[in-house]
């Protein structure tokens, strides 16, 4: 169970000049492919990515680290393939002192993806800072570099206490709710500081300098202790499900303008809730996972106990994702770094579709993609963000070929899995991440250090066709 992030602190802006000098003080290498868990750094040497697989990559920050973010359903289009993006999100902080949390509720626009950038160095300070983009790179951008800058627009909400997990109601996107380490869930109206991002076309970075004071409209002590896990209903508008570190759950239900959450909790599970999801087919259904290392299935029309329940992992199961493109299948991460994917249908059997050990740390977030049923991404505390196909297979003759194509170019790397698309790293302590339902192709995740917006080129093939 690795969650928090300890003593949140800016990481400090780095000397570029000596940076410069080491590197330039070791001699060039053949580049090689890195193996994650496997090959280690020599003194002197530098990780370096190749722009070419990318068809967007880029740093964000909000100020503070945030352990949670969602992105939000937006009017903008319900597929877009073409640059430039935009994309609206919301997220939590972990502040060094209680009152100093907000919400942060953004839009991040001019997102362009015709010249590959790289991604540049975090900052010191708290405030607003997509000049980091700039200034990390000033010395080597050209005007018309600068003019392929995203530009944040920021609103922040005064929170008390830090966000345990921040999520945005998907059929009514102003609404979001909040899991404090207060021990509190609370459900808040961000419908004018929405408003305010989509009139706001300034072309360069603005707000963040305030902190506006809005009430919740829901504030709930009921849990007996502070949790992590907290899911909207993608059937039922308005109903949510929040589970705490006391093993417990309970059940929101909307009633006008206000919620009804049932006081007595939903109890299965031996250890604490870590992650819930509601089925995205059945009204009453959900999924949850434990510290106790088992996956629960809930029928809320069936009573307070869970209606299956299977030993997913030897450790304690992080995080949980549903299948919205296919049903049957659930995947899970757990703490000693596994994540498997499992067959609903088949549960109370051998449910196991796949099983994969390639993460060295544990999971701290897994999600399918919204776009193909196969793809899903995973982020581990080993500081890789993962991309899986599962529909690929080991061809042997092909991957002869490609080795033999490379030799002479790249040092390749040996025995990966070969559902395994894509690595991302660079950023320190991944939290979560989230696929952008709007925009195929497009995965955020946060980490200590910021955020990344990451858009691998080889998952192109992978998304369905746009032409008519």
């Amino acid at each position: 169970m690795v969650r928090s992030l300890k003593n949140p602190k800016k990481a400090k802006r780095k000397n570029k000049e000596s940076k410069k000098s080491e590197s330039s003080s070791v001699p060039s290498a053949p580049a090689k492919v890195w193996q994650p868990g496997v090959d280690q750094l020599e003194e002197g040497e530098e990780l370096q990515f190749d722009p070419s697989t990318y068809n967007y990559l880029r740093a964000f920050s909000i100020g503070w680290p945030c352990l949670s973010f969602d992105i939000v359903h937006d009017s903008l289009g319900l597929v877009r393939s073409e640059f430039p993006h935009t994309f609206y999100g919301v997220a939590g902080t972990q502040a060094e002192q209680a009152s100093w949390n907000y919400l942060g509720i953004f839009k991040l626009s001019n997102i362009s993806g015709k010249k590959r950038e790289l991604v540049p160095v975090s900052t010191a300070d708290n405030d607003v800072d997509m000049d980091s983009e700039s200034s990390s790179d000033e010395d080597d951008d050209d005007e018309d570099d600068k003019s392929s800058q995203p530009v944040l627009h920021l609103h922040k909400v005064a929170h008390q206490g830090c966000v345990n997990r921040i999520r945005s109601m998907i059929q009514r996107p102003h609404i979001c709710a909040t899991w404090a380490d207060t021990g509190h869930v609370q459900v808040w109206d961000i419908s004018t500081l929405l408003n305010a991002l989509a009139e706001s076309v300034s072309d360069t970075t603005v707000g963040g300098n305030s902190i506006h004071r809005l009430s919740p409209i829901v504030k709930f002590g009921g849990h007996k202790d502070e949790g992590y896990a907290i899911d909207w209903s993608p059937i039922v508008p308005g109903r949510l499900v929040s589970g705490d570190c006391n093993s417990s759950i309970h059940l929101w239900e909307p009633s006008a303008e206000t919620w009804n959450v049932d006081s007595s909790p939903f109890v299965g599970h031996a250890a604490s809730v870590e992650d819930l999801q509601w089925s995205p087919t059945e009204a009453d259904v959900f999924a949850s996972c434990s510290v106790d290392g088992t996956i629960a299935i809930w029928d809320t029309r069936l009573g307070k106990s869970p209606a299956l329940s299977v030993k997913a992992h030897n450790t304690d199961v992080n995080v949980i994702s549903w299948n919205r493109l296919a049903s049957c299948m659930i995947a899970s991460g757990s703490d000693d770094g596994t994540f498997s994917i499992r067959d609903l249908r088949l549960i109370k059997g051998d449910s196991l579709v796949a099983h994969f050990e390639y993460h060295k740390q544990p999971i701290t977030s897994i999600e399918w993609s919204p776009h193909e049923a196969s793809t899903l991404a995973v982020a581990s505390a080993d500081n890789q963000l993962t991309i899986w196909d599962l529909s690929l297979e080991k061809d042997e003759e092909e991957e002869a070929e490609f080795k033999a194509k490379m030799k002479e170019q790249v040092n390749v790397a040996q025995d990966l899995p070969p559902q395994l698309l894509f690595v991302h790293q660079g950023q320190k302590d991944l939290k979560e991440l989230h696929w952008h339902t709007q925009i195929p192709g497009m995965v955020t995740s946060t980490a200590a250090d910021g955020f990344n917006i990451l858009m691998p080129a080889n998952i192109d093939t992978t998304l369905p066709s746009t032409d008519a």
